[in-house]
């Protein structure tokens, strides 16, 4: 049960997984210990402090495609109509001036029965007869009358402060303005409380008094205690006004920058889950009578030695379990003897060596960056965290930007990460393909690092994919091959390949070599000729059909329109020195091939770019291929299969790009990223923009790359306002006398505005806005979801340094 009973094997052929890769010659020692309480703080950024335990019970809110859901608070699909400064400031003074009004009235006893509540609610005796609102020496009159008078003073400040907004005011009219304003504007308000209760005209004092140590016919005794109390009232009062001048203020915005959680309202602080509901205690292990497993468990979470990839794996696990009980016993051992260490995958490894990005492997999402807080965006989603999850990966993605614009580090690497942690909860088979020097993490991040070209790589490429099926794999290389190429027909090639593939494997078990399969191609005598031996030799019912296949290839080699020397010029890419040792069919390498998708793998593949620049496109469209091939031919699709393209410049072929559309289906997705779309055949752009469900334009793009997004995005309907400014004609002669006197003093016309209010259809970013109005490190991405949930273009600021 360590390994769930799905991971076993050791090579990368017929779907076996391998053995974690080697470090290259000269390259320091790979760590052994597992990663302990360092991965958890470096996932759990922004948990408050509270560990693993916090991270779990933080609740999730994933209302939207794309939305960070840690802590996420959603927010109101329009914003509330603010109000101008200057009506801010009217409403706040004409506000002041009624509850001023209001207070004097009742303060001079204008305002019949204002206290007519508390006679209702308290003895007759303690008030004067008839209603002359004095109270009663001696009597709970005295206590009562002052502490009803600041209960209904508190009442008026409330409610007039409401309806004039006080609070908004203050925060944008001086708040707004710096901490002079606001040490200028606190002053001023502790001067005026001060003098309202020196003067008894709020009846603090009077309140307190009745409270006070005074001995009786002690006229100078309770004369020095009024006036320490007075003093002591005004101490007080000055100091809560000091600590509010002082104190520095937050919004919700302030508060979030200080958690470090970029455009969020702050992570609320984690409930208190009841043991029912808690996941530090493992409830449905617990409901399936496994007590002492989930008590385990809940001690690794509390003692700080199960981090979150751990718990998602171990997690994972225990639904594998509620599918096929018969794994039960075998889990429950594992837990007990080995804790958070259980159902380990095969490398051994429980997180990676670094990360670059904040991951939510509970939500199965890596933080990409933070929506601009502008009109570009809508109000929901207006200064919130965006991240990426399989469920709008699933739908592929592109990406498109110049060079140095953030792909690799901003995006392609994150994403990879995140899947590589997935990976080792048993959830993710990723490939990572790129150049020699990419940086899409190091070698201990991964179980399969094959350098193509570099003959210290301890595994080698299946230039065959695993494929069994002769036809199947010319279809694969055919498309690698010339699939780019004009003129040439990629069926044509495919069968071309199927009739030296098929009598090659037929007669010897085994696909050619490529030094094999060249000579083949290009017709070479010797090389058919022992062919035909070797396959005349063979026994098998089919020898006399591949003996028919090899005649046609031998007819058909020369022909008008033959495929063969296109396919023999591009493999002739591949028959160079420094691939010699590779693609090995001899079974004397450790190749590795797609067929591996069936198993939570990681795989990056370094091309060699700088030397071979067309071969290792080649061999992206090969991988691209395979890929596609392998995730549709997948028995088990219970794992998320994604193959990311740090560059995917001349690598899309009519075919590859519908397979790419086929992948939502087959829980799988592709990551491509691409410099401009003019790497794209023209008449590709457009099916592969359509292809695709989440697209990408960094800052830098050009307008005619601007121009393919927009399309894509289409339209929205707006609200555009038109002022109409126009000239003043006074009829009387004072009026036009006055209109003449202001145009002479002002030089402008007197004029009137006049507002019109239409919906019109406009796109959602244009062509220009793409390339001009983006700022660097940003990108405008939209996002489509595997269900049909669809997150309209966002202009994002990406996290992470360039």
């Amino acid at each position: 049960m360590d390994t769930d009973g799905a991971y076993d094997g050791q090579a990368t052929r017929a779907g076996q997984v391998p053995r974690p890769a080697g470090a290259p010659a000269g390259a320091p020692p790979m760590p052994t210990r597992p990663p302990g309480v360092r991965g958890v703080e470096a996932a759990l950024a922004g948990s408050g402090g509270a560990g693993l335990s916090g991270w779990l019970r933080t609740p999730r809110s994933l209302t939207a495609p794309g939305v960070w859901g840690f802590g996420h608070v959603p927010r109101d699909d329009e914003a509330p109509e603010a109000a101008s400064d200057r009506t801010l400031l009217s409403g706040a003074l004409i506000s002041l001036l009624a509850c001023v009004l209001v207070w004097t009235l009742m303060r001079n006893g204008y305002i019949p029965y204002w206290d007519l509540p508390i006679r209702l609610f308290t003895p007759d005796h303690w008030w004067v007869p008839p209603v002359t609102g004095e109270p009663v020496k001696g009597t709970g009159g005295e206590v009562a009358q002052p502490l009803y008078e600041l209960a209904f003073d508190a009442a008026l400040l409330y409610g007039f402060g409401r309806l004039g907004a006080w609070v908004t005011a203050w925060r944008r009219l001086i708040l707004a303005r710096g901490r002079l304003a606001h040490v200028a504007s606190v002053a001023v308000v502790c001067l005026v409380a001060l003098a309202l209760v020196n003067e008894m005209a709020l009846p603090v004092t009077l309140a307190i008094y009745p409270f006070l140590p005074l001995p009786p016919h002690d006229q100078a005794g309770n004369t020095a205690t009024m006036q320490r109390a007075d003093m002591f009232l005004n101490v007080l009062i000055i100091l809560t006004f000091v600590w509010a001048a002082v104190r520095r203020p937050r919004s919700g915005f302030g508060r979030a920058v200080a958690a470090g959680e970029p455009g969020e309202q702050g992570h609320p602080s984690p409930p208190d889950a009841d043991a029912d509901s808690d996941p530090v205690a493992w409830p449905e292990v617990r409901e399936a009578g496994l007590g002492d497993v989930a008590d385990r468990l809940r001690g690794e979470v509390v003692g700080g030695r199960m981090n979150d990839v751990d718990y998602v794996r171990i997690r994972r696990a225990w639904e594998s379990v509620r599918v096929e009980p018969s794994r039960r016993q075998a889990f429950a051992e594992a837990v007990r003897d080995k804790g958070a260490a259980a159902c380990v995958h095969p490398s051994g490894a429980r997180d990676l060596p670094a990360r670059a990005a904040r991951h939510d492997l509970l939500a199965r999402q890596v933080l990409l960056g933070t929506v601009e807080d502008g009109e570009r965006n809508p109000y929901a989603r207006r200064g919130t965290s965006l991240a990426l999850d399989p469920g709008v990966l699933g739908t592929s993605l592109l990406a498109v930007g110049p060079s140095g614009s953030g792909k690799t580090s901003r995006l392609v690497r994150p994403v990879v990460e995140s899947l590589a942690l997935q990976a080792l909860a048993g959830q993710v088979a990723v490939v990572a393909v790129g150049a020699a020097g990419a940086r899409l993490g190091p070698d201990a991040a991964y179980d399969v690092v094959v350098r193509v070209g570099d003959p210290a790589s301890l595994y080698d490429l299946d230039l065959y994919g695993g494929a069994v099926d002769p036809d199947e794999a010319a279809t694969l290389l055919a498309e690698a091959f010339v699939g780019d190429v004009p003129g040439v027909d990629v069926r044509r090639s495919a069968t071309a390949l199927a009739q030296l593939l098929g009598p090659f494997h037929a007669a010897h078990g085994r696909f050619p070599a490529v030094p094999e399969l060249r000579e083949l191609l290009d017709g070479l005598p010797p090389a058919l000729a022992a062919l035909r031996r070797a396959l005349e030799d063979a026994d098998g019912a089919g020898r006399h059909a591949m003996l028919r296949e090899l005649d046609a290839r031998t007819r058909q080699h020369g022909a008008h329109g033959d495929p063969g020397p296109a396919l023999a010029d591009r493999l002739a890419l591949l028959d160079r020195p420094a691939f010699a040792g590779f693609f090995d069919t001899g079974g004397q390498g450790r190749p590795f091939s797609m067929r591996a998708l069936e198993h939570p793998i990681r795989v990056r593949v370094d091309l060699p770019e700088r030397g071979h620049a067309d071969a290792s496109r080649m061999l992206s469209r090969l991988l691209l291929a395979q890929f596609n091939a392998a995730a549709a031919a997948r028995g088990d699709r219970s794992l998320f299969a994604f193959l990311a393209l740090d560059d995917a410049s001349h690598t899309l072929t009519p075919e590859t790009v519908r397979g790419v559309q086929r992948l939502r289906s087959a829980n799988a997705g592709v990551l491509l990223t691409l410099r401009t779309l003019d790497d794209v055949p023209e008449a590709l752009r457009t099916p592969l923009l359509g292809a695709v469900g989440c697209r990408m334009a960094f800052s830098g793009v050009t307008t005619w790359d601007g121009k393919r997004f927009a399309e894509a995005w289409g339209t929205e309907w707006v609200e555009t306002r038109d002022v109409t400014h126009r000239t003043v004609f006074a009829d009387q002669p004072l009026t036009r006398a006055i209109h003449a006197f202001r145009k002479l003093v002002t030089g402008k016309a007197v004029t009137t505005d006049a507002v019109t209010v239409r919906q019109v259809e406009r796109e959602r970013w244009s062509a220009s806005d793409l390339a001009h109005a983006v700022p660097p490190g940003c990108a405008v991405l939209s996002l489509t979801s595997v269900r049909g949930e669809r997150a309209a273009p966002l202009l994002l600021r990406l996290a992470g340094k360039g």
